[in-house]
């Protein structure tokens, strides 16, 4: 069992140990090539977030390294289908494999299946992992502050520009959200599950809206099981919403995110 102090060391890690075996069968440039190679972006993800109403940020996820299995069943281009008809606005996808179950293949398909946007749902510890998810269909990846410097943050952010896709940065306390501001964030995520310990308080989200101007797109993560906790939230100022395991363990989805939306 995975120990809660250095869940994030091993998931980055284990990132790294992935990349570089992805390089021995596809160089860096080469994945570089294929991704530069495609049309730019419009920055779809960003884009379907912005709106006057609170956004749906719909979550296929098989596992978790708290939860473990969550779906036995997985049917995510099912699941995907059902996101999109109950009006989802945008899909994030887990490619993480050994402790979130998740495949490069899932979002390759998933982004050809449906006509929203999908997002990367990873560890990106390299800029290999941006030009891959752009290559796999992409439209934005996950930026995590705790695993990564400032510096590469903005870098990162510069690559995605470059290749017309989003990058969500996510961070978890105040000091990572002022470094996601001055990174260049278009999009910042307030995880409201704290990964050293898996403690969630939705309320992370609520207390930390403040400090994130009006022009960049505020996003909450995690922990949201009800349309109580949708209002909450609405009240706060938050411009999207992030909904992984509270949709995963629902027999209908489609039905549980129409009740989330107040519907």
């Amino acid at each position: 069992m995975m120990s809660k102090d250095n869940i994030l060391a091993l998931l980055a890690d284990h990132a790294r140990e992935r990349v570089a075996e992805a390089k021995m069968q596809v160089s860096l440039e080469e994945m570089k090539a294929k991704a530069l190679a495609l049309p730019k972006g419009d920055f779809e993800f960003e884009k379907a977030l912005r709106k006057k109403e609170i956004s749906f940020i719909c979550e296929c996820k098989k596992a978790s390294p708290s939860k473990g299995v969550i779906a036995e069943e997985f049917d995510y281009l099912g699941i995907a289908r059902d996101y999109e008809k109950a009006g989802a606005d945008c899909i994030s996808v887990l490619t993480e494999p050994k402790w979130f179950l998740g495949s490069s293949d899932y979002l390759r398909e998933i982004a050809e299946a449906v006509s929203i946007p999908c997002i990367r749902k990873d560890f990106t510890v390299d800029e290999y992992m941006i030009y891959e998810a752009k290559v796999l269909g992409a439209k934005a990846v996950l930026l995590i502050c705790s695993i990564l410097s400032a510096e590469h943050v903005k870098r990162y952010i510069g690559i995605c520009d470059e290749l017309g896709i989003s990058a969500l940065v996510e961070a978890h306390d105040r000091d990572e959200v002022l470094m996601a501001i001055k990174a260049g964030a278009r999009l910042i995520g307030v995880n409201n599950r704290n990964l050293k310990d898996f403690s969630v308080d939705t309320g992370n989200s609520a207390s930390l809206r403040d400090l994130v101007p009006e022009n960049i797109t505020f996003v909450s993560e995690s922990g949201i099981s009800s349309a109580e906790d949708i209002d909450k939230l609405r009240s706060a100022g938050v411009n999207a919403v992030l909904i992984g395991e509270t949709l995963m363990r629902a027999e209908d989805k489609r039905a549980k995110l129409m009740e989330l939306k107040g519907m």
